[in-house]
């Protein structure tokens, strides 16, 4: 049966093989057939596979009552299908193109959905070497199915198939590819410089918005790619050529590389002249990019000093941020900063911290403190008027020069957290040197998968923040997921601070 459905010649000629001899016809033999059918409707003229509209080879495949038997005979018999089958029979209509929401797809996604953790790694690297292509590739990974599948096996196997195949693929499907390892923060090196390279390969092809795809993924984890020292000066003379067909997208790729610590000053010379700024203030797009605009200003400020060309105009400058990132308010409830937050609250006062404050150039913090070198914790009221930096305070009114030279001023002393043994009292210089300190509740979608680095946005911040004058204090989420309750919590502060 199997040879009979490869040898066939016409999309009437596998449905009659398989519709007509059912009691010949096993769970192998559907993906076979449904791959078949995708390649015949790819050989015939008319609208492409999977168009839906009912015009052409294809749409016409798909109205066919033998064609409706065989999805019929998938979704009757899937749940005694093998595992290869039930994967191999997703992948094949993922090639054939068939909609998400049609029943066969559905069905076998809950049935996927039900087995993932009796998965091997011989299902998924047996349909990698197989049966991947492109357009398979494509629907996989814009699949909800595999977004929610994280498992190791999955990876490593994607990762020993990917480096081989990569040539063969195109830009949307590696960037599809970029966009699942980026979501689910996957520091896996072999992925990820298979992506570099395909990017030094075809970079000069490929427009600024698919860029900037294949490059989120590098400062997303916080990973310099092994072939960085030719791909970063690649990309920096790419964007010469392209910063002004595609704003929002150069500015993107821009972040990206700032997070890893890389600034290309002739791309900089470029997104802060006036043309540049002329034309992005004109677009939809106005506020983001003023956004990122402000930050990279900032980021020139704080860790590019030596560079000399033109700056963002101050009248355009914005807090980068106005509020809590969009994630942590979604993950609000799998966060250990609640429990922070009351433990500090009865360890300090609510008079001697504030949560998530947003400070220039708009980095939002978890909770600020005053504290000086004795271990004393200041009430944010006492704390000198010229010392304090409003909420909502623009960077435009004030650089960030002038602000880490106004936050330095000395704090009065006072003493609402007594410490848990007696100490000697702080001498003159000790009493008199305050320190503004961040408490940063770092949660696991702060870090890569598995891993104990910072993704790259976490980090820059924590290094301006530091550059600032300010004394980060971490609060790992390995750290918290040990304490339990508010009075180990408040133990652990205490220590912390």
């Amino acid at each position: 049966m199997k040879r009979l459905i490869e040898r066939s010649r016409s999309v009437g000629e596998v449905l009659r093989w398989v519709t007509q001899n059912p009691g010949k016809v096993s769970a192998s033999h559907y993906p076979i057939a449904l791959h078949k059918l995708g390649q015949l409707l790819q050989q015939q003229p008319g609208p492409p596979v999977g168009a839906g509209d009912g015009r052409g080879p294809a749409g016409q495949v798909l109205e066919q009552p033998e064609f409706h038997a065989l999805c019929q005979a998938i979704v009757s018999g899937c749940a005694k299908f093998d595992n290869f089958s039930i994967v191999n029979c997703l992948y094949a209509a993922a090639a054939l193109g068939l909609p998400g929401e049609s029943p066969l797809v559905r069905v076998l996604e809950d049935e996927s959905r039900s087995r993932l953790g009796r998965f091997n790694q011989k299902d998924v690297s047996m349909v990698f070497s197989s049966e991947a292509n492109n357009k398979a590739l494509e629907a996989i990974f814009s699949s909800q199915l595999f977004y929610e599948n994280r498992q190791e096996r999955f990876i490593r196997s994607m990762a020993e198939w990917l480096p081989r195949k990569a040539e063969n693929l195109t830009p949307y499907t590696m960037a599809l590819i970029a966009k699942y390892v980026a979501r689910h923060r996957l520091r896996e090196p072999r992925l990820l410089d298979t992506i570099a390279n395909f990017l030094l390969k075809r970079g000069e092809q490929l427009d600024s918005k698919v860029i900037q795809k294949l490059v989120f993924p590098f400062s997303r984890m916080n990973y310099r790619p092994s072939n960085h020292g030719e791909l970063f000066p690649k990309l920096e003379a790419i964007l010469e050529q392209k910063a002004g067909s595609s704003p929002l997208a150069t500015v993107n790729i821009l972040m990206s590389m700032f997070q890893l610590s890389h600034f290309p000053q002739t791309v900089l010379h470029q997104v802060f002249s006036p043309a540049f700024i002329t034309n992005v203030m004109s677009s939809p797009y106005a506020l983001i990019v003023r956004r990122y605009l402000s930050l990279l200003d900032a980021a020139v400020e704080l860790e590019f000093r030596e560079y000399s060309g033109p700056r963002l105009d101050p009248r355009y400058r914005v807090l980068m941020f106005e509020h809590a990132l969009t994630a942590d308010e979604a993950n609000r409830k799998y966060s250990y900063k609640g429990l922070v937050a009351e433990a500090l609250r009865q360890l300090v006062g609510e008079e001697c911290y504030r949560q998530d404050e947003v400070l220039p150039p708009g980095y939002c913090t978890d909770f600020l403190l005053w504290i000086n070198r004795s271990g004393t914790v200041l009430p944010l009221s006492r704390v000198p008027a010229a010392s304090k930096v409003p909420p909502a305070m623009c960077p435009a009114t004030m650089s960030l020069r002038s602000s880490v030279l106004a936050l330095t001023s000395d704090l009065q002393d006072f003493a609402p957290f007594a410490p848990e043994t007696p100490s000697s009292p702080p001498g003159p210089q000790e009493s008199s040197r305050a320190g503004r300190v961040v408490l940063s509740v770092n949660d696991k979608w702060h870090y890569c998968q598995n891993s104990d680095i910072l993704v790259g946005s976490r980090a820059m911040r924590d290094r301006h923040l530091r550059l600032l004058g300010y004394c980060l204090v971490q609060l790992p989420y390995t750290e918290l997921e040990k304490v339990s309750g508010i009075d180990e919590a408040k133990h652990y502060l205490r220590q912390k601070l």
